[in-house]
């Protein structure tokens, strides 16, 4: 009886307190379930944003360099978005100050982030910046009219020192534009006589584009057309070819007297885009009069001979021989940011986006 006694006293001297620990664990619990959850919305407000910020959804200039949004519901609560630019050096760094706010019905919490996009990719701005452009050998044939950015002199013994890109970078960022898609099965594009759109594009191999009909026909690109082997448009029936702002990239580095790409005979090529390989470019194609879609071409590793039927409006890189017909001329484009828009080793698309610092605060209640 005397230890029943002693135990009912010790219960009754430890219990209280012992409830009052159990109450005060069930609160911070439940405190602790809610601060849990808004910082998991607020995180993926963050994460939002970034995704945003690199597939190119944030429009920012700076004059409005704000961009908010809200999401509805996250986690039972709402989230509030505010991304704000944070300009930084050249086109190679940008910084974005993003903050998220996780509201609830009884509290909210906030994470403040800042998010820094690092270019995988050197800096190749001055490939585009001039009519010619080589670390080799640039060789003008008798007649050749070239005419540079108006205000600069252009001689073939002036070459370019800044960095090239190499193969490697070239078609790491262009297999990005054909991620997922299946390859191309046929050896042969034939339009035959017929109006047609193509791209994005994968091949493996050779690869052939021609019209088999006497009706001319257009191609036009609709996004980026990859060829990992030895490419042939050189159509004997009439055929136009309209980049239309997209890019053939030839992956193959075959060199004189095989060239990686031949793009000429009954080819009319119309449409600002990109023309890339790796081994040697023979670009011979008819060219409208008057054409104002300017085109830029490289030979990565091997040469480009630029003989097109008409006006060259645009830009060449790598080792450039130069035979134009007579009364032809390869031209600067008078627009000096013709090619932000071109699908190159510029811009937002090179980036790459990481969380550089992430603070979290809790907000009172409202």
């Amino acid at each position: 009886m005397a230890m029943v006694l002693f135990l009912i006293m010790v219960g009754g001297l430890i219990v209280g307190s012992l409830l009052s620990y159990v109450g005060t664990g069930l609160l911070n619990s439940r405190v602790y379930d809610r601060r849990t959850a808004e910082l998991y919305t607020a995180d993926a407000g963050i994460e939002d944003a970034v995704w945003k910020i690199t597939r190119g959804e944030v429009a920012l200039c700076p004059g409005d360099p704000h961009y908010d949004y809200t999401i509805a519901d996250v986690n039972g609560r709402s989230l509030d978005v505010t991304i704000t630019s944070e300009y930084g050096v050249g086109n190679l760094t940008l910084t974005y100050h993003v903050v998220a706010t996780a509201t609830g019905d009884d509290g909210q919490s906030q994470i403040d982030a800042y998010v820094v996009g690092v270019s995988k990719y050197g800096d190749y701005t001055g490939l585009l910046g001039q009519v010619l452009t080589s670390q080799e050998e640039i060789t003008l044939m008798p007649g050749s009219n070239v005419t540079p950015p108006e205000g600069e002199e252009y001689g073939p013994e002036e070459y370019y020192d800044d960095p090239w890109p190499t193969a490697g970078e070239l078609a790491d960022f262009y297999l990005g534009d054909v991620a997922g898609v299946e390859p191309y099965a046929s050896d042969t594009i034939d339009i035959n006589g017929v109006d047609q759109e193509i791209g994005p594009i994968y091949r493996e191999g050779e690869l052939e584009i021609a019209n088999s009909s006497n009706t001319p026909a257009t191609l036009t690109l609709t996004g980026t057309v990859y060829i990992t082997g030895d490419t042939l448009i050189t159509p004997n029936k009439e055929m136009t070819l309209n980049l239309n702002g997209h890019t053939i990239f030839v992956e193959s580095d075959s060199a004189d007297p095989q060239k990686a790409l031949w793009l000429g005979g009954k080819c009319t090529v119309v449409g600002s885009g990109i023309i890339i390989a790796v081994g040697d470019i023979y670009f011979e194609p008819n060219i409208p009069v008057g054409v104002t879609d300017p085109v830029f071409i490289m030979s990565i590793d091997g040469q480009t001979f630029l003989q097109p039927g008409g006006d060259f409006y645009g830009s060449v890189a790598g080792s450039v021989e130069v035979q134009l017909q007579p009364g032809s001329s390869v031209s600067y484009p008078q627009d000096a940011e013709w090619y932000e828009t071109l699908n190159f080793l510029l811009g937002i698309k090179t980036l790459i986006f990481h969380i550089a610092s992430w603070d979290v605060t809790p907000l009172s209640p409202e």
